[in-house]
C-alpha cells in the first residue's frame, strides 16, 4: 500500500494509514492543497472547478469527498460525473473554468485512485505548481471560509457527448470517409468510462461495434493496462468475428492501441506513429515524444521535409511544455497517447480514434500491411521493483558513468542511445519502480538488451 506524490497528480492506495494511502484525510488535504493554490492565482475572483472522474470503484467516494471540500474551501464546482481524462480537460476549457480534478489513476489496478490536476487551460500543473500544493498541504494554518461563503455546484452535466461532438468537428477528421468505409470494430474499454464513450464515438462514425468489457462498472476485467499479455480476449473476438481492427483503452481513456485484423496488436508505440503520419501529410509541423517512445516518430518526420522531431521528459506535461516550445503539431508518448493541441494539449483517445480512422478509410490496406509500411522497431519493457535500500540516484549516475562514451541524455533518468538500439532507465512518477525501457530492431535484440541492464542494476545494488 502506498501514496506517491508526482508531476502525475497524488496517486495511492484505497484504504489503510493516512499519510501512507491515499485515504479520506489525503483526499481532502490535498484538495485543499489545491483550491488554495488556484485562489491564490486568481486573488478576488470567485473560483470555478471541474471535477470527473473514471469508473473505479472507489470513484463516487472519493469524488463524493472532493466536491465537498472544493465546496468548503468557497470554490463553485462544475461536476460532469463519470467522464474520461480528456473529456474533463475539455469541460475546463469549455466552461471557462479555473481548473480542474480528474479522480481517476489510468491504468493502475482496482485498489488504486488519484487526483491528476488541472490548470485553466484544462493542462496537468506544472512541477512547480505541484510542489506548492505538496507544501501547502502540509500546513494546517488555515481557515476555512465561513457559511455565506463557502461554494455551490453550478451545474451538473453529461460532458462525453459535447466531446464527441468536438472531436468529430475537427478539420482532419473525415467522417463521412469513415461512415462510407462502414468498419467492424471491436472495442475493449475494461470495465470503465470508454465502454460508454468510445462505442458512442465510433457509430456516429458509421462503424459497427462489438462491445467487450464495456460496463463502465470498474471492476477491471483484466489488467487495466493495454499491454499485448492483458488482450488475449479481444484479440481472439477481432479474429473470430472478422473485424477491421480492435481498439483498447484504459481506464481513463488517454491511451489507446489498436489490434490488427489477424488478432495480432499494432504495438501501442505505433498509434502515435500512424497518427503523426496523417496529420503530418496535411499539416507541416514539428512533433515531439518522450525519451521512452520509438524511434519511428523521428524516422516518419524525417520523411516530410521541413518536419523535425524533439524529444521530452517522460510525462505529459513534459511533454506538451516541448510541443509548445517547438511549435510541434502533434505529439504524444509511446503509450499510445496521442496530443493534437489543434483541440488540446492533453492525451485523447477519442481524437487518436477519430484521426487514425479518417487516415486508414483513405488506405487501401488492412491494418497489418499498414503496419509494415513503418519502421520496424520493438520494445521491451520491464521494471525493478523498488526496495528503501535501493539507492536509484547511484545506480543511474553509475550507468552515466559507463556509457559517457555514448550518446546519453539524462533530463529524465538516464537514456543511452547506440547505434542499433537504445536504453532508457528511469524511476516511476506513478509506481514505485525503475522502469527499462529498450528497442531494437528484433525482440530478441530487445529482450537481450534489457536482460543486460537489468543484471548491471542488480550488480550495482549489491556493491
Amino acid at each position: 500500500m502506498t501514496l506517491i506524490k508526482s508531476i502525475s497528480g497524488i496517486r495511492g492506495t484505497i484504504g489503510g494509514a493516512q499519510g501512507k494511502n491515499l485515504t479520506p484525510i489525503d483526499v481532502v488535504k490535498f484538495t485543499t492543497a489545491y483550491a488554495r493554490l488556484i485562489k491564490d492565482k486568481n486573488p478576488g475572483k470567485r473560483i470555478t472547478i471541474v471535477v470527473g472522474r473514471d469508473a473505479r470503484i472507489s470513484g463516487s467516494m472519493v469524488d463524493s469527498l472532493v466536491e465537498g471540500t472544493l465546496l468548503g474551501t468557497g470554490v463553485d464546482v462544475i461536476n460532469v460525473g463519470m467522464c474520461t481524462t480528456p473529456g474533463t480537460e475539455m469541460a475546463v476549457i469549455t466552461h471557462k473554468a479555473d481548473g480542474g480534478i480528474i479522480i481517476t489513476a489510468s491504468h493502475n489496478p482496482r485498489q488504486w485512485n488519484a487526483l491528476k490536476l488541472l490548470n485553466e487551460r484544462g493542462e496537468f500543473l506544472d512541477d512547480a505548481e505541484g510542489k506548492q500544493v505538496l507544501s501547502m498541504a502540509e500546513e494546517s494554518e488555515w481557515d476555512y471560509p465561513t457559511i455565506d461563503n463557502i461554494g455551490k455546484v453550478i451545474l451538473r452535466e453529461d460532458f462525453n457527448a459535447t466531446h464527441i461532438a468536438q472531436v468529430l468537428a475537427l478539420e482532419l477528421v473525415d467522417v463521412e470517409a469513415v461512415r462510407k468505409r462502414k468498419f467492424k470494430v471491436v472495442v475493449d474499454a475494461v470495465n470503465s468510462i470508454g465502454g460508454v464513450v468510445i462505442p458512442a464515438l465510433l457509430r456516429e462514425l458509421g462503424c459497427e461495434v462489438i462491445a467487450i468489457n464495456c460496463d463502465p462498472t470498474g471492476e477491471f476485467a483484466h489488467n487495466p493496462e493495454p499491454l499485448p499479455e492483458n488482450l488475449t480476449d479481444i484479440s481472439e473476438v477481432v479474429r473470430t468475428e472478422g473485424a477491421d481492427l480492435g481498439i483498447v483503452v484504459d481506464p481513463d481513456v488517454d491511451r489507446l492501441a489498436f489490434v490488427m485484423e489477424n488478432g495480432e496488436m499494432f504495438v501501442e508505440e505505433y498509434t502515435l506513429v500512424a497518427v503523426a503520419d496523417y496529420v503530418l501529410r496535411h499539416t507541416k509541423g514539428n512533433t515531439v515524444s518522450n525519451l521512452s517512445s520509438s524511434r519511428a516518430l523521428s524516422d516518419v518526420t524525417a520523411r516530410y521535409e521541413g518536419c523535425s522531431y524533439a524529444a521530452a521528459a517522460v510525462g505529459e506535461v513534459n511533454v506538451v511544455k516541448k510541443m509548445k516550445e517547438t511549435g510541434a503539431v502533434i505529439g504524444g508518448e509511446g503509450n499510445g497517447g496521442v496530443i493534437y493541441p489543434e483541440l488540446h494539449y492533453g492525451r485523447d483517445a477519442l481524437v487518436g480514434v477519430a484521426l487514425f480512422l479518417t487516415y486508414f478509410a483513405g488506405l487501401d490496406m488492412t491494418m497489418s500491411e499498414l503496419r509494415k509500411t513503418f519502421p520496424a522497431y520493438y520494445a521491451s519493457k520491464n521494471k525493478i521493483e523498488l526496495t528503501p535500500e535501493i539507492d536509484v540516484d547511484k545506480i543511474l549516475a553509475t550507468i552515466k558513468s559507463r556509457y559517457s562514451g555514448e550518446r546519453v541524455n539524462d533530463i529524465d533518468g538516464v537514456k543511452i542511445d547506440f547505434e542499433e538500439n537504445w536504453v532508457h532507465l528511469r524511476k516511476s512518477n506513478t509506481e514505485p519502480i525503475i522502469r527499462i525501457y529498450t528497442e531494437a530492431k528484433t525482440m530478441a535484440e530487445a529482450e537481450a538488451l534489457a536482460k543486460r541492464f537489468i543484471s548491471e542494476i542488480e550488480q550495482i545494488c549489491k556493491e
